[in-house]
Parts: structure tokens; sequence; C-alpha cells
């Protein structure tokens, strides 16, 4: 599969670094708590934790639509918590984002969605149309490049925010329960995908409830617990760690 290639050039800068960083909502207890965390730029993590643990909150945080009530986040080598407004734009473009709610924008076709991340980038009009229609056929959406986000299915909406997602090949890719509204056989090819695109040289974090998928795939874990994070090594097909 040809995706084309990132306008930005690749350093070696960790993907992502939090330091000390919590978080509380409107002065209320922490949701995350002294969350310490470097992950080398090409990684490849699962994102686990009950239900309500803060998973959605960290992401939140590393796509820069929440800023940590203490600590500092930095993206690529740059500190986000402490740069100005108008610096995050670009920052943003690097960091492809698969909402649980698609966010899709309803007046525009499943090709357009798709293709919003390379018009920003002023790509060339043959490179978006090859490339677009390129990730809709491989997440089997080949015949609903026209169709209007309001005639989709839950399953094939996720699908056009995964393909949006990683079009433009960003440095991270933020993926939250990615493979919640689709059958074993399209979740296991949108994995693919993403391990295409891991390969590509995307840090990818996929945050999941599905423990067949974090055994199947034996990445390590980012996991939540009590408002803490901790990094674990691959969960095995039996369930158990090294």
């Amino acid at each position: 599969m040809q995706i084309r290639k990132s306008l930005e050039s690749t350093d070696q800068a960790a993907a992502l670094e939090l330091d000390n960083v919590s978080l509380s909502y409107d002065n209320g207890p922490n949701v995350l708590t002294n969350l310490n965390l470097s992950l080398p730029s090409g990684s490849f993590h699962f994102l686990t934790g009950a239900s309500g643990a803060g998973k959605t909150s960290l992401l939140k945080l590393l796509y820069l639509a929440q800023r940590p009530t203490h600590g500092s986040v930095r993206l690529f080598g740059t500190n986000v918590t402490a740069a100005a407004r108008r610096a995050l734009p670009a920052i943003r473009r690097k960091v492809g984002v698969v909402f649980q709610d698609f966010r899709l924008l309803d007046h525009l076709s499943a090709f357009d969605n798709v293709a919003l991340p390379l018009r920003v980038s002023n790509a060339p009009e043959s490179e978006i149309k090859s490339n677009v229609s390129e990730l809709l056929s491989w997440v089997g959406l080949d015949k609903y490049m026209d169709a209007k986000p309001e005639t989709l299915s839950g399953g094939q909406k996720q699908r056009v925010a995964i393909a949006r997602a990683v079009v433009n090949r960003p440095r991270l890719i933020l993926a939250d329960e990615p493979t919640g509204n689709v059958d074993d056989a399209i979740a296991m090819r949108l994995m693919q995908l993403f391990i295409e695109m891991n390969k590509l040289g995307s840090s990818i974090i996929i945050a999941t409830h599905n423990e067949h998928l974090v055994k199947k795939f034996g990445f390590n874990q980012l996991a939540i617990e009590n408002h803490r994070l901790s990094e674990l090594p691959p969960l095995g097909t039996n369930g158990e760690r090294p």
C-alpha cells in the first residue's frame, strides 16, 4: 500500500513525553495523577484500563484538546504545555486521531472527509485522489466513496474515521476503541492497517477494552489503574506476561 509520506522531516526526538502530568476537571479529584512516560518514535502500544480509568482523558492530553492541571506534555521534542497557541495547529497536524464518536463532517462525502488532512496540507489533487481511493478500498468502502455520513452504519463511519486519521501518515496516531463497531474480520484488517502505518514510522497508541486484540497482537501496554499509568510487557496468548 502506497501511502503519501509525511511532509514533515523525521527526527530522533521521542514521540511523546509526560513529566509529572496530572489532570482534574473543574477543581475536582485527579482523573490522572503524576504520569511519567517517554515513548520512542515508531513505537506501538495498546492503552488499557477499566471504563472510566482515564484512557480518553489521556488521549485528549496527547491530541491537545486538554491541557494538564500539573506537569508537562512534550510531542516530538516540543513542550506543548508551554507552547503558544499559534504554534499548536502545526503540531496537531502531525497527530492523527480516531474518535469514538467519529466526528465526521456530515455535509462531506466519505471521500472528502478522508481527504481533509491532505487538503489542509495542500497536497496535489491527483495525489489526494490516489491515496484516498486506495485507503477507502483498503477498509472495504470503495463502493461508498460518495456516501454522506448519515447514510453509513456505525462500523462504516468508524472505517472512514480511521482512513482520515492515517491518510497523511501522521507521526503519532491515537485511536480510541477503533475496532469497537466492526466485526472480527474487519477488526483484523484495520489492525493490519495500523501495523503498516507503524512500519512506515508512525507511533501508534490504541485504546481498547478488547483483551483478545491485546493478546493476539502482542504489543506493549500502557495500563491506567487508580489514576496512574504503567508500561507493561506484551500479554501472551495464554493471558500471562513473560
